[in-house]
């Protein structure tokens, strides 16, 4: 079970229509894949996310990473991850970090697919069902009040019994009716979820969450500055509403640094972001000492695996993608239950199919490893 042979990948799609949160704009989803073979023929893969030009990086430095695999059974996750993670070249924060999870989470891939075990239960199989929110509420040209309650009501229509929108694009005054709105087209029962993608000052957060208080929010994500914890913890000392954030945060040693702030109601970590499933756990064992609950950004596909592994597992993220952004990569695709909640693929590894035609007409660039005979 070493691992023989690693490709590497980038794949960039397009979007119909451009999507805006709080401080940026979505255009264009830029994808590194990383496909790991070993000798007995299986193959796991993994992927990090970027947007065009950024993505490069992240590519590049995968490239150059999967020289680590090479040789390793594909369970020495641990060895794989302290050969990477080099502070003073590769790791730490940034993009280079985006590479070493892609090439972690191949790994843990084709782990579970050599024992015909699903992610999830080599992770210790807390549940096998775990609730989901439908992520939206997107600021779009020519969008208004009416169409953002149409959304969040499809969303319900779908069994979200959670939805999420974006604030922190559009003035206070605005952002606030926004969130009335949604609250009044979804009724009192549902969670509601607003981010702010890190696009207020402190001052600004605070003076938000009391504007929507009213509204019962189930919780404030990302108010500030990513790097800003002493204003994230006068935000949460300000406001009644539980304050979500870590989807911009790398590694356990960061994470370290944002419980220690006193900051956080609920963490968000991205094993994608943070240095993959091997980190993930670590950061997951960090927030379980500190009695904090974890509600992973993103990728619903891996994150419904690390959701029901673990104990201090809150939420998943879903995001309906219908073909637009990597979410076109996947033929496989979370449905929520009849109580909105959603369980991981069971089959073995992250139980995830490509769609080969998809990528195809997405390809970027590509490079491989061999292990020497």
């Amino acid at each position: 079970m070493r691992v023989e042979h690693v490709e590497t990948y980038l794949y960039r799609v397009k979007r119909q229509r451009p999507i805006r949160n709080g401080l940026y704009t979505y255009s264009e989803s830029g994808t590194t894949l990383v496909r790991v073979r070993t000798s007995d023929g299986v193959e796991g893969f993994g992927w990090a996310g970027g947007q065009a030009g950024p993505d490069r990086a992240v590519f590049e430095a995968a490239c150059a990473l999967s020289e680590y695999a090479l040789g390793l059974d594909v369970f020495d996750t641990e060895r794989l991850w302290e050969r990477m993670y080099q502070p003073k070249i590769y790791g730490r924060r940034g993009l280079t970090t985006r590479a070493m999870a892609a090439i972690d989470i191949a790994m843990w891939d084709a782990a579970g697919k050599s024992v015909g075990v699903p992610v999830y239960k080599l992770l210790g199989g807390f549940r096998s069902r775990v609730p989901a929110y439908l992520a939206g509420g997107y600021y779009l040209e020519g969008k208004g009040l009416d169409d953002l309650a149409a959304e969040m009501r499809q969303k319900l229509a779908a069994g979200a019994r959670y939805v999420k929108i974006k604030i922190g694009g559009a003035p206070p005054h605005e952002d606030a009716e926004r969130v009335r709105v949604v609250r009044q087209a979804i009724g009192d029962e549902i969670g509601l979820m607003v981010d702010a993608n890190n696009a207020y000052s402190p001052l600004e957060a605070i003076d938000m969450a009391r504007r929507i208080e009213r509204y019962h929010p189930y919780w404030f994500e990302e108010p500030v500055h990513a790097e800003d914890y002493e204003g994230l913890a006068r935000v949460k000392a300000a406001t009644s509403i539980p304050i979500a954030t870590g989807e911009n945060e790398y590694t356990r040693y960061g994470f370290r640094d944002l419980i220690a702030c006193g900051g956080a109601d609920i963490l968000q970590p991205d094993a994608n972001v943070l240095g993959g499933i091997t980190e993930y756990r670590h950061v997951a064992s960090l927030a379980g000492a500190h009695r904090l609950p974890i509600a992973p950004h993103g990728s619903g596909l891996v994150h419904a695996h690390l959701v029901a592994a673990f104990s201090n597992g809150l939420i998943v993220e879903h995001v309906v993608t219908e073909g637009e952004g990597r979410g076109g990569m996947f033929k496989t695709r979370l449905t929520l239950d009849e109580d909105g909640m959603v369980s991981p693929p069971a089959a073995p590894g992250l139980g995830i199919e490509l769609d080969e035609e998809h990528l195809a007409r997405h390809l970027v660039a590509s490079a491989e490893r061999r292990a020497s005979s």
